[in-house]
């Protein structure tokens, strides 16, 4: 291998060109980086600045979209809605875990239909809170909220109810064949 490299450069011998470049140019060189590196940095600059600005509207939108969609609890309305709101949600919220601990192959279709018409309540409640935001002074959308959460206790014990039924027959059914 040392040999081809050789033979190499004999041949190459007279052809490389040796000549200096003129006085200046080196400076003349590095000027001219510079000059283009001067350029190429506020371009720069100016690209990741609307990059930054382009993520903050962006984020801006999303969170703005997040609150809108939003609507007003009843508890924001007055301390007196507030303790409403509170005692409603957890008697809903013990009589729904009554409704889970019953949760068996006798009660499955009973528990999803009434868990169906809850979601739908739970629907129409989202709703009156976009409306409430509109408006906190309409009374009678409060009202309506109240009646909600009514109604969905009034679910959950006709659902209890329905269960305790099914229980008994499926009691009676076991005791008839004994």
């Amino acid at each position: 291998m040392k040999d081809n490299l050789e033979n190499i450069f004999k041949e190459l011998e007279n052809q490389f060109d040796l000549e200096e470049p003129t006085i200046g140019h080196f400076e003349r060189f590095e000027a001219k980086l510079h000059k283009k590196n001067t350029g190429k940095n506020i371009f720069t600059i100016i690209t990741k600045i609307a990059i930054a600005a382009s993520i903050i509207l962006f984020v801006g939108i999303w969170i703005g979209k997040e609150f809108s969609n939003k609507g007003m609890q009843l508890a924001s309305v007055s301390t007196e809605m507030e303790e409403t709101q509170s005692y409603f949600v957890s008697i809903i919220e013990k009589e729904l875990n009554d409704v889970k601990k019953e949760r068996n192959i006798d009660t499955e279709q009973i528990i999803t239909d009434g868990l169906n018409q809850l979601n739908k309540l739970e629907t129409q409640y989202n709703a009156l809170t976009l409306e409430l935001k509109e408006s906190t002074e309409d009374k009678r959308i409060i009202y309506a909220m109240i009646s909600n959460f009514q109604q969905r206790i009034e679910v959950l014990q006709g659902l209890l109810l329905k269960i305790e039924e099914v229980k008994q027959l499926k009691t009676q059914d076991n005791e008839n064949y004994v």
